[in-house]
């Protein structure tokens, strides 16, 4: 079975799209970070190097200091599919990311979507 596209991909390079997003709706990008940081347990230095070197979204994930135990928690539909649902762990963590990230740009309390 061939890897799917996006597991290639820079994270550095959708990144500025989660960013946009965000301050679309009057969101910032510290509140992005502090999600990439609660999901992978990446620190904000150890993220912005991970973001200057370009990984890519399938090793972004593979060398996350501790994922999350409460992502378990994240559940909805994104993409038309239900997030709880997906079998592949790699797409799971994108799509939690990508939830979590819908989220933040609906309006929702931080301490909400970090499932506090």
């Amino acid at each position: 079975m061939t890897k799917h596209r996006i597991y290639s991909i820079s994270v550095a390079s959708v990144y500025p799209h989660y960013i946009a997003k965000a301050e679309k709706k009057g969101r910032t990008k510290a509140e992005v970070d502090e999600i990439f940081r609660w999901l992978t347990g990446y620190s904000q230095k150890a993220l912005e190097a991970e973001l200057a070197k370009g990984t890519t979204f399938e090793d972004f994930f593979a060398a996350a200091p501790r994922l999350n135990p409460a992502r378990s928690l994240i559940t909805g539909v994104i993409c038309g599919i239900r997030v709880e649902a997906i079998e592949e762990p790699l797409m799971r963590e994108l799509r939690y990311l990508d939830k979590l990230i819908d989220e933040l740009a609906r309006g929702k309390k931080m301490e909400k979507i970090l499932r506090g």
